[in-house]
């Protein structure tokens, strides 16, 4: 005669490691999900170095398609209506002295915020050691990087400024000649560029001074620095094509 058996279910424990047929999280028991955490993070800072690299890379061509003109109207002149070209290009004296100055305080705001990026990453990384049982973060005296990136930065603009009016003093305008216009032109072109570094570096401030938030503060740093470093570069390639190339 043939019997019904019951069916037992297994009890459901309270406990989660070990990999039991109860433990429903692929992570185990314990973990914080730091794995998936640096992936979202690596993730996350490719992807804004990539939209950064391609906005890079059409500002270089805009600065490059200047070059080419600069070249060929120092060369070879402007066309005239008989086929010949008409030779009306005449350097300027610059501020050389001046220009120099600019050049210097801007290398090292480059160099304060290569310091400054540097600095997030290792609080990032001593973030995560803190939170191990037993040890404890010591804590340092931090200088101001970014500070010092947005003192200098502005100070750059400043002797720009000073630059552009001291050449007007001496009468040499936009509109005056073609080399007086590329003059203006090409580094005035570099100064908006570089006004909108500054607005980064203020928002980058605003990002390091939030007590937590670890990598938004290194792929902001990154991103912003990648961008400083650029526009450090471009300054001193525009600076030889003025004053040596000329």
């Amino acid at each position: 005669m043939a019997t019904l058996s019951p069916i037992l279910k297994e009890p459901r424990t309270a406990y989660g490691g070990g990999g039991g047929p109860n433990d429903r999280n692929p992570g185990g028991g314990g973990g914080d999900g730091r794995g998936d955490h640096e992936h979202d993070y690596s993730e996350e800072l490719r992807r804004y170095r990539l939209a950064m690299a391609i906005a890079l890379v059409a500002i270089f061509m805009l600065f490059f398609s200047f070059t080419i003109a600069f070249v060929l109207h120092e060369k070879l002149g402007t066309p005239d209506p008989h086929g010949g070209y008409i030779r009306n290009w005449h350097p300027i004296a610059l501020p050389v002295g001046l220009l120099l100055f600019n050049t210097g305080m801007l290398i090292l705001s480059s160099v304060t915020l290569e310091k400054a990026r540097r600095e997030a990453f290792q609080q990032a990384a001593v973030a995560v050691t803190a939170v191990i049982p037993g040890v404890k973060a010591s804590k340092e005296t931090h200088i101001p990087w970014l500070g010092a990136t947005l003192l200098l930065g502005l100070g750059f603009l400043a002797g720009q400024l000073i630059a552009w009016r001291e050449l007007m003093e001496r009468g040499i305008y936009l509109s005056g000649t073609p080399s007086s216009s590329f003059f203006y032109v090409a580094t005035g072109m570099h100064a908006i560029h570089l006004i909108g570094g500054v607005a980064a570096l203020f928002y980058a401030a605003m990002v390091v001074r939030r007590p937590n938030g670890y990598d938004r503060r290194r792929v902001t740093l990154d991103v912003t620095a990648w961008y400083w470093h650029s526009m450090t570069v471009l300054w001193v390639y525009l600076l030889f094509l003025l004053v040596v190339v000329r």
